[in-house]
């Protein structure tokens, strides 16, 4: 007999008709979540400077690192210059793209932008394996005025561009980034869920410290980094 804990057992009419409940409130979140997407697209932008950040080969212009397309995603990953490992939440994240060329449908490219310098922020990158384009924004105010500033946390920003004239156009940090994310979708429909104490969870459901499932730095380099 299981000792772990379980959702009840019941007839399958009883369950399809539990599932239509919940089915309904997931449609009206769906909805809601095309609502705020239209709204998004009608967002005013504001006009940015002439930034110059560092790149693999040299100093680009903020307009450059769009690479031709119009529209550009910006995740800003925390960096603290001098360590080995960085933040194990914007290294997990990161970890999960690696298939972005389909954006280039969208005339769109997705970047990470970091304060780390640029050598350590590319060996880095090698390090644990990650395969996006970054840039570094050590040299430049870029990082502060788009609210990740040197010592300070990780955001998304999304940035529109009209010939040499770059606009920025959306911005979330915290659990906002987490509608870019495939990770916790996947949590999140499993039944015992992120398994985390803040959660509100059914009695008896396995709940841990928040973070503690995560991923470390070192594991995601051990999994996805350059092999010998």
């Amino acid at each position: 007999m299981s000792t772990r804990a379980l959702p009840p057992v019941v007839d399958p009419d009883t369950w399809r008709s539990e599932l239509d409940a919940l089915r309904a409130r997931e449609k009206a979140a769906t909805r809601e979540l095309d609502a705020i997407a239209a709204q998004r697209r009608r967002l005013p932008m504001v006009e940015m400077p002439e930034y110059v950040l560092d790149g693999e080969h040299g100093p680009v212009r903020l307009a450059e690192v769009f690479d031709g397309a119009a529209q550009l995603i910006v995740y800003n990953h925390m960096f603290a210059p001098g360590q080995q490992w960085q933040c194990p939440g914007c290294t997990a994240y990161t970890s999960q793209f690696t298939r972005l060329e389909f954006l280039a449908n969208y005339d769109a490219r997705f970047v990470i932008v970091t304060q780390g310098p640029i050598e350590e922020a590319l060996d880095y990158k090698r390090r644990v394996g990650n395969t996006m384009t970054w840039y570094s924004t050590a040299e430049s105010t870029f990082g502060t005025d788009v609210g990740a500033p040197p010592g300070g946390g990780f955001a998304v920003n999304v940035f529109l561009r009209d010939g040499q004239t770059v606009y920025r156009t959306w911005h979330t940090s915290g659990r906002g980034t987490e509608q870019l994310s495939h990770t916790f979708a996947l949590v999140d429909v499993l039944p015992y869920g992120r398994q985390e104490q803040w959660q509100d969870s059914p009695e008896g459901w396995p709940q841990s410290p928040t973070y503690s499932r995560w991923d470390s730095s070192q594991a995601i380099a051990e999994r996805y980094g350059p092999r010998d």
